[in-house]
């Protein structure tokens, strides 16, 4: 942890751990960091092992493609053996992206979020909070897609579309490293920066403290 706890970096405008090319602002993260943190991430990028291999590549991909190929050319050239946890609202981009790994000579591997068919009462769901009360319906199962996906080895996981916490769930139990492709937002059509970008505009009920605190 930083010293000062009550700064992060999106409290300041002035950036200068990129380029180094102005000055730090007062209580900047990068001047405020414990001693032997850096240290310690830096033997982390020099082990050996898989984070050292992930960020060189992670940094060659940016190198020679910066600005060039979108995230879904990006995650070709990143890995190998990829697998797909996949929400069922998202199978035809999912069948989209298979079909691109498949023509790069990838090895895709899709698992979607219902698999195993556990209905929504096996994991303490009332019938009264489904979607459809009182029908047979499977609940998202993120961790069954990670163990899928375990067994088969994949060098890198992409998430496309689960829910907010699914991810994170199939993170935890994932053993190979994962990145998103898509996120899921089914108002803004899976793009949920667009919320930030118009949030002074057409989305201006970002900001509206009432209808926050109403979700509380």
């Amino acid at each position: 942890m930083a010293k000062n706890d009550d700064h992060s970096c999106a409290d300041f405008r002035q950036l200068n751990c990129y380029r180094q090319d102005k000055m730090y602002p007062s209580f900047c993260l990068t001047q405020a960091l414990e001693p032997g943190l850096r240290e310690e991430a830096l033997a982390a990028y020099r082990g050996g092992e898989l984070d050292e291999r992930m960020a060189r590549a992670s940094a060659e991909v940016e190198g020679q493609y910066y600005g060039k190929l979108t995230r879904v050319e990006e995650t070709l050239v990143f890995a190998k053996k990829i697998g797909i946890a996949t929400c069922v609202g998202l199978i035809e981009e999912t069948r989209i992206f298979a079909r691109f790994l498949r023509l790069g000579g990838m090895e895709p591997y899709a698992v979607v979020c219902k698999v195993g068919a556990t209905d929504k009462t096996e994991i303490g769901i009332p019938n009264t909070i489904k979607v459809k009360p009182g029908e047979p319906e499977a609940c998202c199962n993120p961790v069954l897609q990670a163990l899928v996906l375990n067994a088969r080895k994949s060098d890198l996981n992409v998430i496309v579309g689960l829910c907010v916490g699914h991810d994170s769930l199939f993170i935890r139990h994932s053993e190979a490293s994962v990145t998103t492709l898509i996120a899921k937002d089914r108002v803004l059509g899976h793009n949920p920066v667009a919320a930030l970008y118009t949030s002074q505009t057409y989305y201006k009920r970002l900001f509206d403290e009432d209808r926050i605190n109403g979700f509380t």
